[in-house]
């Protein structure tokens, strides 16, 4: 007899996904962090155009993007927050991954244009005021450094948190390449030295965006979750020993920890559908931390084709 496909959780509470770290904490956290990165910012802008320096207007982008993180961050929070309604029946869920998706395409855009920009100071470079620069990025350096800690309190395990977090600690590593770059200025002489420290943000901008885009581009594709394999799911499910064969077998994530699972589970006939499934789901929760699962079990047919894709039992 079939038997009706099951959610593990009713209440859209997911056991093992829980964190110390509030919502409200978090959001508290990231909007104390936005405050102090736009402060900043406006008046690095103002610098770097006085000092015509390319490494501290790159370094504002950055910290623009950053705030931008932050910002949609707290919308993402926001969002997440409220309950599945209507036709949304996950909610707001993955808001987090659009936020990602958003600030991963921003790195790229502005990674493009300091590059660009960067290549041509380097032809044609301008006079920088060294000591100017190095001001300021030690005084990004330490802006950075109290936003890290910052966001290191917040739960990280959301991906729009941790890109935020991210985020934060590029410009750190960025700012710390400013302040070389000035004092090479200031002791050498070598203005190409400033168009350089852009370039290494650049590059620091492409790498934060290439795993922001990565990891978020696989919810959105529905790939199984990192770190999880569908073939070795299958075969955990069809090594029960009254499963007689797993079929459609999904494994997808909803939102960062959030994975879930759906299958068809054929069984002996006269075995118990229900106690396989709940034995199934155990197995599921306790192996894979898997506990949002749609198990569909029913008794095999005495003799039926098996469809592509399917996990059968290898006995003996």
């Amino acid at each position: 007899m079939p038997v009706e496909p099951r959610h593990a959780h009713e209440s859209g509470s997911h056991a093992g996904h829980a964190h110390a770290v509030t919502a409200d904490t978090s959001r508290r956290r990231l909007a104390l962090a936005l405050a102090l990165i736009v402060a900043f910012m406006a008046g690095e802008v103002v610098v770097g155009i006085l000092a015509n320096s390319l490494a501290l207007l790159s370094d504002a982008a950055h910290m623009l993007t950053d705030a931008g993180a932050i910002g949609l961050s707290l919308v993402a929070l926001a969002l997440a927050a409220r309950p599945a309604d209507g036709n949304l029946t996950f909610g707001f869920k993955r808001a987090e991954i659009l936020s990602a998706q958003a600030n991963g395409a921003t790195l790229v855009v502005l990674a493009g244009l300091i590059l660009y920009e960067a290549i041509r100071r380097l032809v044609e470079p301008l006079d920088v005021h060294g000591w100017a620069v190095l001001g300021v990025a030690l005084a990004g350096i330490f802006v950075n450094l109290v936003a890290t800690w910052l966001l290191a309190g917040a739960n990280r395990a959301n991906m729009a948190v941790e890109g935020s977090f991210q985020h934060i600690v590029t410009d750190l590593y960025a700012f710390v390449g400013t302040a070389v770059a000035a004092v090479v200025i200031i002791t050498t002489g070598f203005e190409r030295a400033d168009p350089i420290a852009s370039l290494f943000v650049a590059a620091l901008m492409l790498r934060a965006a290439y795993g922001l885009l990565k990891n978020s581009g696989r919810v959105l594709l529905e790939m199984t979750p990192e770190g999880m394999s569908a073939a070795e799911i299958g075969r955990a499910l069809a090594a029960h020993p009254d499963v007689v064969e797993v079929h459609d077998l999904h494994i997808w994530e909803i939102a960062t920890g959030f994975p879930s699972l759906s299958a068809h589970v054929l069984v002996r006939p006269g075995d118990d559908c229900h106690g396989v499934r709940r034995e199934l789901e155990r197995e599921l929760h306790e192996r894979f931390g898997i506990d949002h699962t749609t198990l569909q079990v029913d008794h095999s047919a005495a003799t039926r084709l098996l469809p592509l894709g399917s996990v059968t039992r290898q006995d003996g």
